[in-house]
């Protein structure tokens, strides 16, 4: 091949997948301007593909973003499944867990989820879409708090796992809510006591 033919060829951009730039555009603006500031037309011109392709890939919006956040959600979950089942103490697990509340701020997944969730107040067909992501963030909560709960010796005349899943969902639901309304009061000293208390059952488990 000549140097003429290699250098065209280096300038062909490489195929773009339409459904994949429609979601990492509908990520992207979803943190920055909100679903409510989202259209077909801006959503297409900043994935770089034709308007048309929304509907013809996703057939509405609603159903775009749906998928946008089930995609997202599906990496953190292996992130975290992977994380709580590491051969580590359940204390270090629960601080890298809390470290995941920065990252994911950063990230723009917080936003993303607050979005989604608000959108779907009004859509019910999104609404259990939006309710099955929280279903799986329980699900890992819930199998990696049931073997804490066994290690440290808390049972239900305490809390059940059920209660303690609840329990951190809600805060963490709280927390992120607040921090994306620019509240950070508190959060830092409720994470503190928390830690206590996890490393006061940590020394009494005779680690």
């Amino acid at each position: 091949m000549s140097d003429e033919a290699v250098a065209t060829a280096d300038q062909v951009p490489a195929r773009v997948d339409p459904r994949q730039a429609l979601m990492d555009a509908a990520e992207r603006l979803l943190v920055e301007v909100g679903y409510a500031g989202i259209t077909t037309r801006n959503l297409a011109k900043e994935a770089g593909v034709n308007h048309g392709l929304v509907h013809y890939y996703f057939g509405s919006m609603e159903n775009l973003f749906a998928e946008t956040l089930e995609r997202f959600t599906e990496r953190l979950i292996e992130r975290q499944r992977a994380m709580y089942q590491a051969d580590i103490p359940f204390i270090e697990k629960w601080r890298v867990a809390m470290q995941y509340l920065d990252e994911d701020l950063s990230s723009g997944y917080q936003k993303v989820w607050l979005e989604l969730q608000a959108l779907a107040w009004n859509r019910p067909e999104l609404r259990a879409r939006v309710a099955h992501v929280t279903h799986e963030w329980r699900a890992v909560l819930t199998e990696a708090f049931s073997g804490a709960m066994r290690e440290y010796g808390v049972g239900a005349g305490d809390f059940g796992v059920d209660a303690i899943v609840s329990l951190v969902a809600t805060f963490n639901q709280g927390i992120i809510l607040e921090r994306h309304s620019g509240i950070f009061d508190g959060h830092r000293e409720l994470l503190a006591a928390i830690d206590a208390w996890l490393a006061s059952l940590e020394k009494g488990s005779g680690r």
